[in-house]
């Protein structure tokens, strides 16, 4: 057993070699190869994952885990993961985590290895479905009921089983639907002994997974200042080298592309955590107000001061529900006023089929969008490109048969004869027709789950802990005031003062926001206000603005609700998890000193 001394001098490398159910094949061999990492950890399940894995099982009842992982990402590297002695942990389990592991064992064989395989189980809750829908349960959001019929409905679960499963030799951990940070937190959790009421080190553990959960997010990837990243191409995938005390290290592997720097770090932090001093996971409540992120080396910046708090004994569940189907076509115009000229071909594309559907004693869609892909439609009143010459005309509609949508999908191709001159198209054929799953989300209590893993055959309950914590009332913490000038100042871009990244949390539009400089926090707390932005973003978000402030990187965290029209697959706009958001944002004009703008 190891010393109070070398566990505390003790490093786990862990590198994250998947953001997302697609990513590139070359992340998990880059890390390998590195000869840097102690585990590699892959993130599959992205909340319109578990929706399209629900669809893929509801035709072929082998389906629904994340085949990348067992086809392309282990194929290629087991032989070298079992001869370095490094461990695999991964969500790619989704609705079928056993189906995953059997894939993966039969990739083994071909390779003449044997490793331990374990999978954790106990997240799906469709038996309990009835009793909570006659119990009146609703979604958290919304408002609504549970429906009748769902496809799944799968619990958040934490660390714990993933490290129960390495505590007893488990050389590979499969699981479905797990929090992000789960696949990183767990190997922590084994490696130093923490215990589950440790609310610090659980927290920085959680935010080291947080970091590299999204893949090349953490290394330099959708930074804003993407000229100053080298080597896209060639991007290095993040690793996090751990320590005992909850503190770890962000770099890479060495001779990659990618960007390892203080801000680009700092964009990761903020991205779709919600309240800053309330990041709620299912093993603590993260506080990341007080993080700080130093710069230490070329290619390694140091992150600390993650506090944690004792969760509360409920955690999230995603249920995805088949509600009808869905078609979306597009064509390309070209010319003169090509934008009102495509907004006129979708109008007569709807047009034209709801007079088929009448004739035909079908009902009218569900739902319609039209977009002008080209045509800055996103932008709403603050797009600049009115004499746009190519633009994509994109219209999405829903509707309850799949036979109405078949009409649709015929009815796109005679526009490019029919109506506008310019009208083309890149090829491709009709568009298909597809289920339209959408999410509820409800929390439950954790009594009421039963998480196990499986590890040669045999069957081990997990116990989870009930510390019975409660989600903190949020401080309404603000920075010290600008201080007050007769200087006019003048108008500069928002991107000059701060850098920034967006996501999503269902409906909700996360934007992070750091001062370039700290000491110019103050100025855009000043300028960039909730009423500020909710005007800006005024023919996008319905709902309410919040923000909070982290002193610890001189950054805010912008919650907008109600802002993307459903978010995840429910939505029918072309950025339907707002990534384009904060970009959006930077465009913002804000007021400065002229003593600011001289050094912009």
């Amino acid at each position: 057993m190891a010393t109070s001394t070398m566990v505390d001098s003790k490093r786990v490398r862990i590198g994250g070699a998947s953001g997302f159910w697609g990513d590139s094949m070359v992340g998990a061999p880059q890390l390998v190869r590195s000869g840097r990492i102690d585990y590699l950890v892959f993130d599959y399940l992205a909340e319109t994952t578990m929706a399209i894995l629900a669809a893929a099982r509801r035709k072929n009842a082998e389906a629904g885990y994340a085949t990348d992982f067992v086809d392309v990402a282990m194929k290629a590297v087991l032989p070298d993961v079992m001869r370095q002695g490094i461990k695999v942990v991964a969500n790619a389990g989704g609705i079928n985590p056993q189906g995953c592991a059997d894939a993966l064992r039969r990739v083994a064989q071909a390779h003449g290895l044997s490793p331990r395989i374990a999978v954790v189980e106990g997240d799906d809750v469709s038996p309990l479905l009835p009793e909570l829908r006659a119990a009146g349960q609703r979604d958290m959001f919304s408002g609504e009921p549970l429906p009748e019929r769902v496809l799944s409905a799968n619990a958040y679960l934490g660390a714990l089983p993933i490290a129960r499963a390495l505590d007893a030799g488990a050389d590979i951990v499969i699981t479905g639907r797990c929090v992000d940070s789960a696949v990183t937190l767990g190997p922590l959790v084994h490696e130093f002994g923490w215990g589950f009421d440790e609310y610090d080190k659980l927290a920085g553990g959680s935010l080291a997974g947080h970091i590299i959960e999204c893949g090349c997010q953490g290394s330099g990837g959708l930074f804003t200042d993407w000229e100053q990243v080298p080597d896209w191409a060639g991007i290095g995938y993040p690793i996090v080298e751990c320590e005992a005390d909850g503190s770890f290290t962000v770099t890479k592997a060495p001779n990659t592309g990618g960007l390892i720097t203080r801000a680009a770090v700092a964009e990761q932090l903020l991205y779709e955590i919600g309240d800053p001093g309330a990041y709620l996971l299912p093993d603590v409540i993260c506080d990341f107000r007080q993080v700080s992120i130093e710069q230490v080396g070329a290619e390694h910046v140091r992150v600390s001061g993650a506090r944690g708090l004792a969760p509360t004994d409920q955690c999230k569940v995603s249920t995805t529900v088949l509600d009808g189907f869905r078609c979306a076509g597009t064509m390309v115009i070209i010319g003169m006023d090509a934008a009102a000229k495509a907004r006129r071909t979708g109008e007569a594309i709807l047009t034209r089929t709801r007079a088929i559907f009448r004739e035909r004693g079908l009902p009218d869609y569900s739902a319609t969008h039209i977009e002008v892909i080209g045509a800055e439609t996103m932008y709403g009143p603050h797009a600049r490109t009115a004499a746009a010459r190519e633009v994509m005309m994109r219209v999405v509609v829903n509707h309850a048969s799949k036979e109405a949508l078949e009409i649709f999908a015929r009815e796109i191709a005679p526009s490019g004869t029919s109506w506008s001159p310019g009208t083309t198209s890149p090829g491709g054929g009709r568009p298909s027709v597809s289920p339209l799953v959408k999410q509820i989300a409800f929390l439950i209590d954790k009594r009421r789950l039963r998480p196990a893993y499986l590890l040669d055959g045999e069957r081990k309950a997990v116990e989870l802990p009930m510390p019975g914590g409660a989600v903190p009332a949020s401080e309404a913490l603000e920075p010290a005031p600008w201080p007050a000038s007769d200087d006019a100042g003048v108008a500069v871009p928002l991107v000059k003062l701060a850098w920034a990244r967006s996501g999503d949390k269902g409906n909700l539009s996360n934007i992070g926001l750091i001062a370039r400089r700290p000491e110019w926090l103050p100025l855009l707390w000043r300028e960039v206000t909730p009423e500020t932005v909710k005007a800006y973003f005024a023919h996008l978000v319905k709902g309410s603005v919040r923000r909070h402030y982290l002193p610890g990187i001189a950054a805010m965290n912008l919650l907008l609700e109600d802002a993307l029209d459903g978010g995840g697959p429910t939505s029918m706009r072309m950025d339907p998890l707002g990534k384009g958001m904060a970009q959006m944002l930077l465009d913002l004009p804000v007021r400065v000193p002229m003593s600011v703008a001289a050094v912009l």
